[in-house]
């Protein structure tokens, strides 16, 4: 459970400060917050698109969401676009059918076709950040790492199983054990590359910040005010550690 909180600030101090837990003692601050600092980060962005990257399971879909609809944007599941290109064919099934090369080839034309897009949000699969030219085409907008405990991940993914999930089938032992062990080997390859993202928003700092002992009790909300602030620190240049600030 979260702690009662209350607001020790009124609503006009509240500028590009990083979130702190006095702001989230009910979620009609979270909304206003999140409207507030929308309008804010949408004049600072200049019409660039956002681009979320993170392990699977990281909550890309469900923040990017209440990204576009703080900032105006239009929202884009990566995955869904290439499903859509590919007359609906899941993504799994093309990893089935046609193997996973033949996919991220899709992928990359995808992420090519949204680079030229202004005032996007996309959430990008998992392993879009494996080849550089993705990361060319991501980087006409601004780049967001959400970075989530593995353990976390795992417990999501086991709890509504691996079947949408084709690099997460071949492991063995228990459900969390499998999806743990796999996400692990993905992570081992894919996080020197998430480290190019234009800003990383670490859960677990964020969690810390707040005095919230389980992540699983921030609210989507809460972190997709926490990627505009700190996408708002980055535009304005402000060369600190783009993590939570303690």
């Amino acid at each position: 459970m979260r702690p009662s909180m209350e607001l020790s600030r009124s609503r006009k101090d509240f500028h590009a400060t990083t979130i702190g837990s006095s702001y989230f003692h009910a979620s009609i601050d979270e909304r206003w917050l999140l409207k507030t600092k929308g309008d804010e980060v949408s004049s600072c962005l200049d019409g660039r698109s956002i681009f979320l990257v993170g392990m699977m399971g990281s909550g890309k879909t469900t923040v990017g969401k209440i990204l576009s609809e703080a900032l105006g944007y239009s929202f884009v599941d990566s995955d869904k676009y290439v499903e859509q290109v590919m007359g609906g064919a899941s993504v799994d099934r093309i990893f089935s059918q046609c193997g996973e090369s033949f996919f991220r080839d899709y992928e990359s034309e995808a992420l090519r076709r949204l680079s030229l897009m202004p005032q996007q949000v996309v959430a990008t699969g998992g392993g879009a950040v494996i080849r550089p030219i993705n990361w060319e085409y991501m980087k006409q907008g601004v780049t967001v790492y959400l970075d989530v405990p593995l353990d976390a991940l795992a417990k999501r993914i086991a709890a509504v199983g691996t079947e949408s999930r084709p690099l997460l089938r071949f492991e063995s032992g228990d459900a969390y054990t499998k999806v743990f062990v796999g996400l692990f080997t993905l992570s081992k390859k894919r996080g020197p590359s998430y480290a190019s993202a234009d800003v990383t928003v670490s859960v677990l700092d964020l969690a810390r910040s707040l005095s919230v002992e389980d992540i699983s009790d921030i609210t989507p909300t809460a972190i997709a005010i926490e990627v505009l602030v700190q996408i708002e620190k980055y535009l304005r240049g402000d060369n600190v550690s783009t993590r939570m600030l303690p």
